[in-house]
């Protein structure tokens, strides 16, 4: 199911996979192919919230912040899938999840609690939305970037409550090969998004998918 006709497909993985060089450079592969196409950022790279947590060390995760962006999520998806033809996403809202069970100590049947239950149902509801969501399980740390170092000892953790969230609301991941270049990353999604472009099934095997977290 696309949103008003445009093919939604998302990048997944954990910190430094490789995800927002990928997107972007999908996204130019396929302009220069005549395709109306565009992308959208990873929200917690524009959010106020994270900018005072991360840069500027005040406050801590709460639920304000993971509210703001899994709403921001959801508005950049569909104001900029309005006029595409092909609408690929930095994450999506099942990341903000997954990353919202992680860093709230919600207890059982508290206010965080439900406002977080209320989410996955949104996000159980919301799954059928994506045409196909990939998932990158490379990682390049780079602790020369501020957002990203402060998180890289989270990536096994962060890894798992991925997959782990995306079996749980029903939206399976498509696994691409480790090791890839971005030149091949971008020719081996493009073979499984050209057909969703063209009106047909994305061609995905067996082995390509997975909705389990790694043993």
């Amino acid at each position: 199911m696309s949103v008003r006709d445009c093919v939604l497909i998302g990048i997944e993985g954990t910190h430094a996979a490789g995800k927002t060089t990928l997107v972007h450079a999908l996204t130019a592969h396929y302009r220069q192919r005549g395709v109306q196409v565009d992308c959208t950022g990873e929200p917690a790279r524009t959010s106020p919230f994270i900018e005072e947590i991360v840069i500027h060390g005040k406050g801590t995760f709460d639920l304000a912040t993971e509210v703001d962006l899994f709403a921001q999520q959801l508005s950049m998806t569909l104001r900029t899938a309005r006029h595409n033809k092909l609408l690929i996403c930095d994450k999506n809202v099942v990341n903000v999840l997954a990353y919202a069970r992680m860093v709230l100590p919600a207890a059982d049947a508290s206010h965080d609690a439900d406002v977080l239950d209320a989410m996955a149902h949104f996000c159980r509801a919301w799954a059928p939305t994506y045409d196909a969501v990939f998932y990158l399980p490379d990682r390049y740390p780079d602790p020369a970037d501020p957002f990203r170092a402060k998180v890289t000892h989270l990536q096994d953790q962060t890894a798992e409550a991925v997959r782990r969230t995306h079996a749980e609301v029903g939206l399976p991941l498509v696994e691409v090969p480790g090791g890839l270049g971005t030149p091949e990353r971008i020719d081996w999604i493009a073979r499984r998004v050209d057909p969703l472009l063209a009106g047909q099934p994305a061609i995905l095997r067996q082995r390509d998918r997975t909705a389990d977290p790694p043993s």
